[in-house]
């Protein structure tokens, strides 16, 4: 049977493979891992639908591969055994046994020229089925029971979305390949508005011409930032908004109880409070939770808050998702903080682990700066990029001085389809409001 590249999740239409885990004659059992994978900034093995032996390796490493790509051939142990001893037998020594294999009679080829009939015995066994008559050009081809339906995974997310089931719907594709047009026609919806080419990019001139150079193929985690950060840049219009909080307070509180925490196994950091306080302050905007549909006009909103949080790896950068931040306490999102942090470095993470968030953040402030415009994650709405805090002088009225206040600088990066620039100021002013207040953000 021929192995195929399974679906690799949502967004997700090509993948690296960074390790081939058997050779040809292995013999693996069901489950086995055959793959390695690195999809969407994670590492995923490949297992083996059913047991048998490895007849062939249709990849190698460092190779792309695609949902639906055959990845390897494995045949039943008996039928290799077959084979091999049909390739070794000498053409004038062919055994009964042989023969009775392969579903040839037996005395039949008791001539002296025993090679033909069994040449013959063995191209009838390898001739493919005739295939079906065509279809009349440009007449649409539904997906016969039980093959492979011929779409791409952006298409069959479509379809999924809009509650289709691709099986059903007659492709007008090239060799009846289902377009985003057939499964919008099937859920009766218009055509997608034409949109231009983007232009071609331009050739890079010969740097070797200046001096020397040497090139590095990317890594599978960069070629996934590469075109998640193409793709939020071409499709969302960006706008920045930056503010600051006090959090002399806040940052007292976290000390207070950063030992407690050490106790415990893990670290009290800021950014799990900065977690509790987004999730309060989304629940209170839930404009900047939700997503846009530009097809059906509407606005999709969230009741749940999913927050992605960068981490910054050997690797790359990746985004685990912490998922319902809502519902949990500091301590609690201190701790998933970390063990997701360690999984990140560890390379360890599941294509899972960094899907559906709603909200992301992205925190610099241990490493420095004074501001930065994040990306947003598209298809969410907006982003909070932290950097690092500083001492300030500010002046207190009722003590008539200058008194030294701990502020953290924030921008808030959003799309501006969907959110105005108050809005935006209102977001940025009820969350620095949150962290202000530690106890009663503590006590939410």
């Amino acid at each position: 049977m021929e192995l195929r590249i399974p679906e690799l999740g949502d967004n997700v239409a090509v993948a690296t493979v960074v390790g081939v885990l058997v050779r040809e004659g292995d013999r693996v059992a069901p489950g086995q891992p055959l793959l390695e994978l690195e999809t969407d900034k994670a590492v995923m093995e490949v297992p083996a639908e059913a047991g048998g032996v490895v007849r062939r390796v249709l990849v190698q490493v460092g190779e792309e591969v695609r949902p639906g790509q055959p990845f390897l051939e494995l045949a039943e142990e008996e039928a290799l055994e077959v084979s091999q001893v049909a390739q070794r037998a000498p053409e004038a020594e062919y055994s009964a046994a042989a023969f009775a294999a392969v579903g040839a009679p037996e005395k039949p080829f008791l001539s002296p020229d025993l090679s033909t009939p069994c040449r013959e015995t063995k191209a009838q066994a390898l001739r493919p089925e005739p295939a079906p008559e065509p279809a009349p050009p440009g007449a649409p081809q539904a997906p016969s029971e039980g093959r492979l339906v011929p779409a791409a995974p952006s298409v069959r997310r479509l379809a999924r979305e809009l509650g289709v089931d691709i099986r059903e719907v007659r492709g007008t594709g090239l060799a009846g390949r289902i377009t985003e047009e057939d499964v919008r026609r099937a859920a009766g919806l218009p055509p997608a508005p034409a949109l231009e080419a983007p232009p071609p990019t331009p050739r890079l001139p010969d740097f070797s011409r200046w001096g020397p150079v040497r090139r590095e193929p990317m890594s599978g985690v960069r070629k996934a930032t590469m075109r998640a950060m193409a793709q939020a840049w071409a499709q969302v219009p960006m706008v920045t908004h930056f503010d600051e909080a006090d959090i002399t307070e806040l940052e007292a509180l976290r000390k207070g109880y950063a030992k407690k925490a050490e106790e415990k196994g893990f670290r009290l950091t800021l950014t799990a409070f900065l977690l509790k306080a987004l999730a309060h302050t989304l629940k209170a905007f839930p404009k900047f939770n939700a997503s846009i549909d530009p097809e059906r006009q509407e606005v999709i909103y969230k009741d749940y808050v999913h927050i992605g949080v960068a981490v910054d790896t050997p690797h790359g950068l990746l985004v685990p998702v912490i998922r319902d931040v809502d519902k949990k306490g500091i301590l609690a999102l201190a701790r998933e903080l970390q063990e997701v942090s360690e999984r990140a470095r560890a390379r360890k993470l599941s294509p899972e682990e960094m899907q559906g968030a709603t909200f992301s953040l992205s925190n610099l402030g241990g490493i420095g700066g004074t501001g930065f415009t994040p990306i947003v994650n598209w298809p969410e709405v907006a982003i909070l990029g932290v950097s690092r805090s500083q001492m300030k002088p500010v002046w207190d009225p009722g003590q008539e001085a200058f008194l030294p206040r701990l502020y953290m600088p924030y921008s808030l990066t959003y799309d501006h389809r969907l959110i105005d620039g108050a809005e935006a100021a209102r977001f940025c002013r009820h969350l620095a409001g949150l962290l202000e207040d530690p106890v009663g953000l503590a006590l939410a």
